[in-house]
């Protein structure tokens, strides 16, 4: 049976240079790589920011134009994974994906 794939974002963040035991970017990235191709689901683009708190979005360049182009429809994508929700973002204000049918999904 050949099914669709789904296509998603994969996003990666690590807050400090420090943080690379088992959070590292490339380990990040392998795991959501392996995730994504287990169930199915196309990886069109990839987004990257090192050295970022996720208390806001100030600053993460990447992450703020990951929702750009999800806001704008660029990829249609439907999912957006990432390593850990912490990856993702702490503070719900700053996320505007309330009227976005997208969907996170952490590993």
């Amino acid at each position: 049976m050949n099914r669709d794939k789904v296509k998603c974002y994969i996003y990666t963040r690590v807050s400090t240079a420090i943080q690379v035991d088992g959070y590292s970017l490339d380990a990040q990235r392998e795991t959501m790589r392996k995730y994504a191709d287990f169930q199915n689901m196309e990886i069109v683009r990839e987004y990257s920011d090192e050295g970022h708190s996720s208390k806001n979005i100030r600053g993460r360049q990447e992450f703020v134009r990951m929702l750009n182009d999800i806001e704008d429809g660029k990829d249609e994508v439907s999912f957006v994974l990432v390593f850990k929700l912490s990856r993702f973002g702490r503070n719900a204000a700053d996320l505007p994906l309330t009227d976005t049918p997208l969907r996170v999904g952490s590993l």
